[in-house]
Parts: structure tokens; C-alpha cells; sequence
């Protein structure tokens, strides 16, 4: 059968149909586990679904779940930010230098076995109990593991590369620039994503130390203090989906900022006949306005901000707390590229312009 293949493949439309069947299959299971008055499995350890899904009303009226997520989901991005605003100069130094990587290498490798729930106390000590502790901690555990992928992946750049410049003549930069750090990072945004899933795994730590707010707190006062693992489930199923989200989100931005990597698939596609259908049309407008409407809503939350005008209080600061920035940050990144993308293209034509007049 080919679907039972050894490294077969899968059509779209087979993938998804298998993707729906494998969760009406878990759910059909969890049904059987819980249904009954006596269930094979007790509610205290495994809640009945649909005691689950109307536990989602209740967190947000009991338990405003949507300032709780936002919460975290600032703390991981700002801890996320930083930890690659660190790592990425220190692993090209201990990745590049010999001097460096002598010396700091082998502490670099020993560093990912620090258990990071020891060093709380340490990052208490040293930022209190704020959301910079939260932030700071976040970062140290996405550093430890992400700084030694970096200076693996400077090793693994190809040598018919670093010969072709060298032949070329390049000097010690230009060789950084046009080598190392385009091989570097396109294979470095892989490992981000596969490595965002750790951030989430420490916010519970991060955020149950004071119980300020964050949905890794909210797990740890309704799961424990108060017993409701229907709704401990509710918001892991939030983080599961998030996660989701954010897996998309990261190959969409790969693609955007690393279109090398994915040419010979397109040629591929671009070779099959496509049909002018509903449905792509749709699609196709909803991509070009998707950018617009998002910098649109971006621009009036920022003015927000400042001036409260669609509430009693600003949104942003409300939702993401002193983690903002990182939203402002991530933003004002994603627009300069744009416009440095669209001031690349417009240079471009200007020049092809320019060597067909003459």
C-alpha cells in the first residue's frame, strides 16, 4: 500500500485528510476514556471533552484568559528577542575565530546541561521578581541551547563556497557577509522554530514565582490550588494552538526573508497549470490587503498607545504589560524590511532601466 511506504509521500489534499482523521481518532479515544459515570480514567486526571470546551467561557469571565495569553505570549517574544540578539554576535565570534573558539567552545557546549529550574533563585536574586526576571530567565533558556546551534552551523557552511570567494579575492568581511551569515541564518531560522517550543516549556516556571498574570500562572493556580484540570486542558489546548500559529507564522517568515531555500519548489509550481478558481482569487486579495490591514491596526493601537481612544485605557500595554516593546520591536522590523525590499526593487529596475537605455 502506498500510503504504508517507506518514505512515501503525501498529496495535499491526503495529508489533510489524514491530519483530520489522526484528531477525530485522539478525540474518539479521549471520548472512550471518559464517558460514563464510572470512566476507565477519573475526571481528576482526565476530564471529559466537553467539559473542557465549556470551561473556555468560564476562563474568560473568571479568568481573563486573553490578557493571561498576552501576557505570555509577550514574555516569550521578549524573551525570544533577546536571547537572539545575544547569541547571534557571541556564537559568530566562537564560531568564526579560532582564538575564540578555543577558549570558549567547550563552555559553550557544557552550558546546555545547567538545569534551568536551579538558577531561579539566581535570577531572583539579580532582577527581583518583575517581568524583567521573567524575560532574562526566558532568554538564558532559549541562549544555552540556541548559541552552540550557531556555532555548529558555522562549521557546517559549505567549503565550495568559502573557496569561490577566496578565488574571487574576497577579504575577511565580505566573506562573512556574503558566506557565512546568508548560510548561517537560513539554517538558523529552522532551529528558531523548532526551538520556540522551550520558551513555553519554562513560562510556567517564570510565571508561577509571583502569580501576577500570564497563562503559565493561571495553569498553576486553577490546576493546583484549585483543582480545575478542565480548565488546565482548556488552556493547554491554547498553547498547543498558539504554537500552531506560530509555526506558521515562522515558515511564512522564512520564506519572506530566505526565498533561496525554497526556488526549486516554486519552479516546480510554477510549471504546473493552475486554474483562475474562486478560491485562489480569494486568496491571492486576501494576501496582497493582509500586509495593509495589519500595519492599518498596528498604527492604531500605536496612537492608542499614547492617546486612549478605543478604550478607557490603552490596549497594548494592557494586553502585553511591559512586554510591548517586543511588539513594537518585532513590527518596526518587519516594515523597515519591507521597505528595504521595496527600495531593493525600485534600485534594480532602475538600473535595468538604465543599461537598457544605453
Amino acid at each position: 500500500m502506498r500510503l504504508l511506504k517507506v518514505q512515501g509521500t503525501l498529496s495535499r489534499r491526503e495529508a489533510f485528510f489524514l491530519g483530520v482523521l489522526g484528531v477525530a481518532i485522539v478525540i474518539g479515544i479521549w471520548l472512550l476514556l471518559t464517558m460514563g459515570e464510572s470512566p476507565l480514567v477519573p475526571a481528576y486526571i482526565l476530564p471529559h471533552p466537553w467539559k473542557v470546551l465549556t470551561s473556555f467561557p468560564q476562563l474568560y469571565t473568571d479568568n481573563d484568559i486573553i490578557r493571561n495569553t498576552c501576557l505570555s505570549l509577550g514574555l516569550n517574544l521578549a524573551g525570544y528577542i533577546e536571547a537572539i540578539l545575544i547569541s547571534l554576535p557571541i556564537g559568530f565570534i566562537i564560531g568564526l575565530y579560532p582564538f575564540f573558539k578555543g577558549g570558549f567552545q567547550r563552555q559553550v557546549d557544557a552550558i546546555r546541561y545547567v538545569p534551568l529550574t536551579a538558577v531561579t533563585g539566581l535570577f531572583i536574586v539579580w532582577f527581583g521578581t518583575g517581568t524583567a526576571m521573567k524575560v532574562h530567565f526566558l532568554a538564558f533558556g532559549i541562549l544555552i541551547y540556541l548559541l552552540p546551534v550557531i556555532v555548529q552551523r558555522i562549521s557546517e557552511v559549505d567549503d565550495v563556497y568559502l573557496k569561490t570567494v577566496y578565488t574571487l579575492g574576497a577579504t575577511d568581511w565580505q566573506t562573512i557577509k556574503t558566506v557565512y551569515i546568508p548560510s548561517v541564518l537560513s539554517r538558523i531560522s529552522d532551529d528558531i522554530r523548532v526551538l520556540t517550543a522551550i520558551s513555553w516549556t519554562y513560562i510556567i516556571v517564570a510565571e508561577s514565582i509571583d502569580n501576577t498574570g500570564g497563562i503559565g500562572g493561571l495553569i498553576w493556580r486553577v490546576g493546583i490550588r484549585q483543582g480545575r484540570v478542565d480548565k488546565v486542558f482548556a488552556m493547554l489546548i491554547i498553547i498547543i494552538l498558539i504554537g500552531v500559529i506560530q509555526d506558521k507564522l515562522f515558515v511564512y517568515l522564512d520564506r519572506l526573508f530566505f526565498p533561496h531555500k525554497y526556488q526549486t519548489k516554486r519552479a516546480y509550481e510554477t510549471r504546473k497549470p493552475k486554474g483562475d478558481s474562486a478560491l485562489s482569487l480569494i486568496t491571492g486579495f486576501i494576501r496582497s490587503i493582509s500586509s495593509w490591514l495589519v500595519l492599518s491596526i498596528y498604527l492604531l493601537l500605536l496612537i492608542d498607545s499614547f492617546t486612549p481612544i478605543l478604550a478607557g485605557q490603552s490596549i497594548l500595554p494592557y494586553l502585553f504589560g511591559n512586554t510591548d516593546i517586543a511588539i513594537h520591536f518585532l513590527v518596526w522590523c518587519m516594515i523597515l524590511f519591507k521597505g528595504w525590499q521595496w527600495w531593493r526593487e525600485k534600485r534594480d529596475s532602475i538600473s535595468v532601466k538604465s543599461s537598457t537605455a544605453a
